[in-house]
């Protein structure tokens, strides 16, 4: 009881980090909301700059937030998967998508950008039409690692490999 009255007279006075009493099975609880240090600040500005660049069709502002060396990690088995190594070939799968999708592939949705250090992972949604009639609407987590302002890595899960497969062909 000392202990939650001390950070409770803490907290009121601004000192400390922001705490909200709360009662839990008739328990009185302190939540801390840690605040992110510059590292991850800059990490989760980086991702969502990148991610709202993409939604928007900011090209050149999400090909700037991608560094030149990389590494990207496309999952499934169909013609884009796989590692790769550069920015160029990132760009060039995205060319490549965009053209099987007849140009339909949009990011609809990001949301849950959750920051620990310099990675980032957040939930992201994709839609895309085939003109023979192929949908593509899936969730995928998207893993990141930024560094310097530059997202370096890449790692990409899909909620439904299938249906990536499927739409993406070999």
């Amino acid at each position: 009881m000392k202990t939650i009255t001390i950070a409770l007279f803490v907290s009121f006075l601004g000192i400390g980090p922001t705490s909200e009493p709360s009662l839990i099975n008739n328990q009185s609880t302190i939540h801390v909301q840690p605040t992110k240090n510059k590292m991850e600040q800059q990490t989760e500005q980086t991702v969502r700059n990148f991610l709202t660049a993409v939604q928007t069709g900011d090209h050149p502002t999400a090909i700037g937030l991608v560094h030149p060396n990389v590494v990207w990690n496309q999952p499934g088995d169909n013609r884009f998967s796989g590692q790769k190594k550069t920015r160029d070939e990132v760009v060039q799968m995205i060319g490549g998508m965009t053209m099987v999708s007849a140009k339909s592939l949009r990011l609809s949705n990001f949301d849950r950008l959750s920051v620990n250090g310099e990675r980032a992972a957040c939930v992201v949604h994709w839609q895309a039409v085939q003109e023979a009639g192929g949908r593509l609407d899936v969730d995928n987590i998207d893993v990141y690692t930024v560094k310097n302002g530059q997202i370096t890595e890449a790692t990409i899960y899909s909620a439904d490999i299938k249906q990536e497969n499927d739409f993406w062909g070999k």
